[in-house]
Order: C-alpha cells, then sequence, then structure tokens
C-alpha cells in the first residue's frame, strides 16, 4: 500500500489534519461574510480584528491555491494571479477614491496618495520583510531569483520608464490607461510563455494533490474562490478600523490614507510571500511581491483615469497638483532603484536594509524639497548601479532578448 492509500485508509495518520487545517481556516473566512452579510455591529476594537483575522486566513488559503495552481501553470502565472487577487482591497479603495474625484475634486488627492503609498510600501517594507521571512527559516541570507523571474523585472521596467512620463506632464489621462494596460497585457502573455515545473508542495497543498487530477482543480479553484471573496469584503472594514484608530491620535488624513489604509489592504500579499519565505521558497516569496508591483505599477494605475473620466461623464484627464506629481516621481524613482539592486536576480540582507533604511526615513520628511532629494538620490543611484556594474547591465540588456 503506497503512502497516499495510507493516508486515505487511517485518515488519523495525516490526512485528518490537513481537513481540520482546511475547515478552519474556512471557517475563519467565513465568520466574516456571515457578520458582514448579518449586519453585525460590535465594539470597534473586535469590528476591526476580526475581518483582520479573516484576511489572515485568506492569505493560507491562497498560498494553497497558488502552490496547487503550479501543477497546471507556470509559476510566474500563478504568482501572476494570486498577485492580482491579493491586491483586490488595493483596487477596491483606489477605484473608490478615483469615482468619487470624478464627481468631487477634493477626493483627487486621495486617489494617488493611496496608489504611491502601496507601492512604495511593496518594496520598501515588504521585500525586506520577506528577506526576513527567508532568513528565518532557512538562515540564508541572499534570495536568489529564477531566470523566468525576467518577465516581471521586463514589465517592471517598461512601467517604471513609462511613469516617469506621468509627473513631467501632470496628468493621469486616457492615454496612460491604454499604455499601461497593454504592459500589464504583455506581463500576462510573457507569464503564459513560461514552462511548467512541478512545484514544492507540504503540507495541504501536498495532500490535496495527491487525490487526483479533478479533485486538485476543484479545491484550487474553492481556495482562490474563497479568498477572493473574504478579502474583498474584509478589507474596508479592516482599513476603517485602522483609519479611525490613526485619527484619534490626530494623525494628518493624507498619511492615513497613503500609509495606515494601504498597509491593511496590502496584508494579504504580504501575508502570502512571508509564508513562502517562511518555507525556503525563495522565488515564490519575492515573485509575488514583485507580481504585485508589477499589477499596482500597471493596471492599477491605468485604471484610475478610466474610472475617473467615466464619474465624471467626460475625457478629460486627472490634473494632479504639486503633491501629487512630487508622490509619483518620487514613488517612480524608488520603483528604478529597486529593479536596479535586484536586476542580477539576487537581494541581499544589505540591499534588503538599504531599501528598509531609505524607505522609513523618508516618512518623517514632508516637505517637498527633501522628498525631490530622495527622488534623485534613486535615479542616480539606480543609473550608477547600472553603468557600473556588468552583471547588473547585462541582466537588463537580457531582459529583452529571447
Amino acid at each position: 500500500m503506497n503512502q497516499t492509500q495510507a493516508q486515505d485508509t487511517h485518515p488519523s495518520s495525516g490526512g485528518l489534519k490537513y481537513w481540520l487545517l482546511i475547515g478552519a481556516m474556512t471557517a475563519v473566512c467565513l465568520q466574516w461574510l456571515v457578520l458582514r452579510a448579518l449586519h453585525w455591529e460590535g465594539n470597534v476594537i473586535l469590528a476591526a480584528v476580526l475581518p483582520g483575522v479573516a484576511i489572515f486566513a485568506a492569505a493560507y488559503v491562497l498560498s494553497w491555491g497558488a502552490d496547487l495552481l503550479q501543477m497546471d501553470v507556470p509559476q510566474t502565472l500563478a504568482l501572476a494571479l494570486l498577485a492580482l487577487i491579493a491586491v483586490l482591497p488595493e483596487y477596491a479603495v483606489d477605484m473608490y477614491f478615483a469615482w468619487m474625484a470624478g464627481k468631487d475634486p477634493s477626493y483627487m488627492s486621495w486617489a494617488t496618495a493611496n496608489m504611491t503609498g502601496s507601492n512604495r510600501l511593496l518594496i520598501g517594507l515588504g521585500w525586506p520583510i520577506v528577506l526576513a521571512g527567508y532568513w528565518w527559516g532557512t538562515r540564508k541570507r541572499v534570495i536568489v531569483l529564477e531566470p523566468h523571474h525576467k518577465v516581471e523585472f521586463r514589465a517592471l521596467f517598461i512601467a517604471t520608464v513609462y511613469c516617469f512620463i506621468i509627473p513631467l506632464k501632470g496628468t493621469l489621462s486616457l492615454i496612460d490607461f491604454f499604455l499601461l494596460v497593454a504592459v500589464f497585457v504583455y506581463y500576462l502573455y510573457g507569464a503564459m510563455q513560461a514552462h511548467v515545473t512541478e512545484p514544492e508542495l507540504e503540507g495541504p497543498a501536498e495532500y490535496i494533490s495527491q487525490k487526483g487530477t479533478t479533485v486538485r482543480r476543484l479545491f484550487t479553484l474553492f481556495f482562490f474562490a474563497l479568498a477572493g471573496i473574504t478579502i474583498f469584503f474584509s478589507a474596508e472594514p479592516f482599513a476603517e478600523g485602522l483609519l479611525s484608530a490613526g485619527r484619534v491620535l490626530g494623525v494628518e488624513e493624507f498619511i492615513l490614507v497613503q500609509w495606515l489604509a494601504p498597509l491593511a489592504s496590502e496584508s494579504p500579499e504580504f501575508i502570502v510571500a512571508v509564508l513562502f519565505a517562511l518555507r525556503g521558497l525563495s522565488g515564490a516569496s519575492l515573485g509575488t511581491l514583485i507580481s504585485s508591483k508589477v499589477n499596482q505599477w500597471t493596471l492599477l494605475v491605468g485604471m484610475l483615469p478610466l474610472v475617473f473620466a467615466i464619474s465624471g461623464g467626460h475625457m478629460g484627464p486627472m490634473r494632479m497638483d504639486s503633491r501629487q506629481v512630487e508622490e509619483i516621481l518620487l514613488t517612480a524613482g524608488q520603483s528604478f532603484f529597486a529593479l536596479a539592486l535586484v536586476i542580477d536576480f539576487t537581494f541581499s540582507f544589505k540591499e534588503a536594509l538599504i531599501l528598509l533604511v531609505l524607505f522609513s526615513t523618508q516618512l518623517f520628511f514632508t516637505d517637498p524639497a527633501v522628498r525631490y532629494v530622495y527622488a534623485v538620490f534613486y535615479i542616480v543611484a539606480g543609473a550608477a548601479m547600472l553603468a557600473f556594474s556588468r552583471p547588473r547591465r547585462e541582466s537588463l540588456l537580457g531582459l529583452f532578448r529571447k
């Protein structure tokens, strides 16, 4: 009798614990969905904690779904789909602000504030956290990415170069929508061309993979659907709970929208990436956040002017003020610098520390002049790395070779 048969015959020997774990995570996800459907109104703390716990459980479920999906599609495509679901909260928040901005100009700055905050948070905090998790799980201080991740790098480079144009013209228009969405479609097409490799499965995903193709695919669909629905309906109350706490502490609204709300809405992909890192899956861990960055830097940014135009009933662009221009330039600069760091397909503790320090220190300076200094530093330092490091320069050129 093989191992799979043994588990089926004696579920207590292994299978039972996985079914219990799947059931527990499903119940934790559903508890908030049920409470929301019943219009439950509890105390302020529980109203923030319960959706947060649901998001955490959904991230676990999403990681199982991504593991199983890699048995049928390339890892790059699986991570792209995972990122698309994980950033649903961010889309919901930004699309709401863009829609309201089409009717009330006072909302204009919130849309770009949330978008730039989430993009910089992914790199400045997310990447270092993933490396810390990888070190904790493996004691290795460097993440080495596989060559197939050049699909993400290529899309990120194109989108970053284009996004430098946006602050120069001071608007987000339907032209930006078509071009950035085209980059996203190009990214998905490249992800679909990669080879399917056998993933390293463990836990519930490994157990379900032994149940046959039909059962595996049904559970893959179930995991993605459950996680997506949970994340979508839990993100807003979780973010609102954090925002309420911030207001009590007297934090500026722009800062709340730019940093506190994205911290809540970005939590699903952070959790998924850390779970991968703790298991020693370096490519999947950092690749998840890189995919999220590509997703948000193309599709999310591109959707803003479209939603704004539909809401306003006109074809005019979103016109940005000086603070919005500064924020987008700083975000593009950080994106360029981060790409220059990992373009050699490695990410070290030293590089993670640099990203974290640059990100965390800029939070204390809201003066435009200082933030322009950060943007210029990012651009100059990134260009210098590409100019004086032959491996990085050759890797960049290699992105566009077959």
